[in-house]
């Protein structure tokens, strides 16, 4: 103790007798070797060492010529991070702000924007009053999600509102006992989900896939919009005649056939439950097959999106003795109650 209050004297009295330099330079070599004989074997610089240093760089001019455990550059460095850290804290929020919104908050307004594409800030703020959230139109668009384009209605939200005005086209190809490709071309009507025409071909053409479009809807029965994809088969004698009947068509993406989830549930449909069990001999067996098949899909047939109803919609019985109806060659049944 007594030795540290005598070299605090002496460091004093040289720079009160005009030996700044001296006592400085005395200050630094003294710290240094303070420093070299901690009991380790490589000496660690504490934060006191190192405030020394950034002190003894701002009064001394002269601070690197008695520097010798590390690089000038490195007291720079920390110099320069005490800076930074001093910024840091001053520039935190202590005291009263703007206060945060809620996760619920956020997680809210972005479910509101990706649900209704159309809207802006003002609508999704008015929504969220009628909630009781108490939250400006301001921090509403901020929370919103950026959109780079105009926004419109999702692929979904289209197949939904335009139900009753919506067909699907699509072929798929089944393969006889004689090794030979028979094309089978379905004519799906969203709404009821109603196989409205079905062919089958071995050469399909566009001038014959028009003639289907034509047998399938006579007369004024056209529907609004036709989804297809981008087939070849479809050429321009077919889009001729569509057009010729007010349909309107509606391209899906190149190799993206959840773009026409409705046809292709169809055509699964009819694989498992029926192509799937029997060996096709030709294609007049084939029509015959599907002929039976497809009575069974409209008027027998449950189906899921329909509350468990058929196409052709079903009574409901709930008096008689409960019988089986063999469909499809026995592949599915029909169950209906019979008076006794």
């Amino acid at each position: 103790m007594l030795k540290a209050v005598f070299r605090t004297f002496r460091f004093l009295m040289l720079i009160l007798f005009g030996h700044k330099q001296v006592a400085l330079e005395n200050a630094a070599l003294r710290q240094q070797l303070a420093i070299l004989k901690r009991e380790r074997p490589r000496p660690k610089l504490h934060y006191r060492d190192r405030l020394f240093w950034i002190l003894l760089m701002k009064i001394w001019e002269k601070w690197r010529t008695a520097l010798v455990i590390v690089q000038p550059a490195t007291v720079v460095s920390w110099h320069r991070r005490r800076l930074k850290r001093y910024w840091w804290t001053l520039s935190q929020n202590n005291g009263p702000g703007r206060p945060q919104v809620a996760a619920k908050v956020r997680k809210l307004v972005r479910t509101m924007a990706a649900a209704n594409v159309t809207w802006g800030a003002p609508r999704i703020h008015g929504e969220l009053l009628k909630l009781g959230f108490e939250i400006s139109e301001r921090t509403v668009s901020r929370l919103m999600p950026k959109r780079r384009k105009k926004p419109s209605q999702t692929w979904k939200t289209f197949l939904t509102n335009h139900v009753g005005q919506l067909v699907s086209i699509d072929f798929f190809t089944v393969s006889t006992v004689q090794l030979r490709v028979l094309f089978v071309f379905v004519v799906l009507a969203h709404e009821r989900r109603r196989l409205v025409h079905f062919n089958v071909t071995e050469h399909p053409t566009a001038e014959w896939t028009a003639q289907q479009i034509l047998e399938a809807f006579p007369e004024d029965a056209a529907p609004r919009y036709l989804i297809r994809d981008r087939d070849g088969v479809y050429g321009h004698h077919f889009r001729n005649r569509v057009e010729g009947m007010g349909i309107q068509e509606v391209l899906t993406a190149a190799q993206s056939p959840w773009q026409n989830p409705f046809v292709e549930r169809l055509i699964g449909s009819i694989r498992r439950e029926c192509l799937d069990h029997i060996i096709v001999l030709g294609e007049r067996h084939l029509r015959w097959t599907l002929r039976r098949y497809v009575r069974y899909y409209l008027t027998s047939r449950s189906h899921l999106s329909l509350e468990k109803d058929s196409p052709n919609s079903r009574p409901v019985q709930s008096d008689g003795e409960i019988v089986a109806i063999p469909q499809v060659g026995g592949l599915h049944h029909r169950y209906e109650r019979r008076a006794a």
